[in-house]
């Protein structure tokens, strides 16, 4: 490693950290010759991931891309930049572990899955563009099939779990039953 100030080669390392995220190690280095101190970072040299474009083209992934059309979708919604920059993470993480060629369609799916459980309205923002609604009917249809899948929050607890519903429902049947047997009478 080359001193930014004298140019020298001769260092040590002062200190050594991971990264917020674990991805890369940040180091402290003092030149040894003039005594200057900088910062210096390691990281995986990944390969270069490749998008395969609808009309067959192949162009470099461009994570900033990525970001942008999600932070496009989460435009004045209430969702902070850590959360688009873990969604970011999560999906190229995704894409680097599944090969060098990923076709545009597989990126715009992922995004679509991260974004349905997230917000809903980035969702929509989202997937008007990747799926080209032509006409308000493909909102329409997009948002009756978010109405239907049940939501679910690991920290919140079914306010009428579906067991309890049934057993419910077979003391109110039985104990109709029971009163159309004695006819009204206890």
């Amino acid at each position: 490693m080359r001193c930014p100030k004298c140019g020298s080669r001769d260092d040590k390392v002062i200190d050594s950290r991971q990264s917020r995220d674990g991805s890369s190690i940040r180091r402290r280095r003092q030149c040894l010759k003039c005594k200057y101190r900088y910062t210096t970072y390691e990281e995986t040299e990944r390969s270069d991931l490749r998008v395969i474009k609808t009309n067959r083209t192949h162009e470099p992934f461009d994570r900033r891309k990525l970001a942008a059309s999600i932070a496009k979708a989460f435009e004045k919604r209430s969702a902070s930049l850590l959360t688009l920059e873990d969604m970011v993470d999560d999906i190229v993480h995704e894409l680097e572990t599944g090969g060098r060629e990923v076709p545009s369609s597989v990126i715009g799916a992922r995004v679509l899955e991260k974004l349905r459980g997230i917000d809903e309205v980035a969702y929509l923002r989202y997937a008007s563009v990747y799926q080209r609604f032509q006409d308000v009917d493909q909102f329409v249809d997009a948002i009756h099939t978010l109405g239907r899948r049940i939501k679910s929050n690991a920290l919140q607890r079914e306010l009428f779990p579906p067991e309890t519903m049934k057993e419910n429902a077979n003391v109110a049947r039985r104990s109709r039953e029971g009163s159309i047997k004695n006819h009204g009478r206890v």
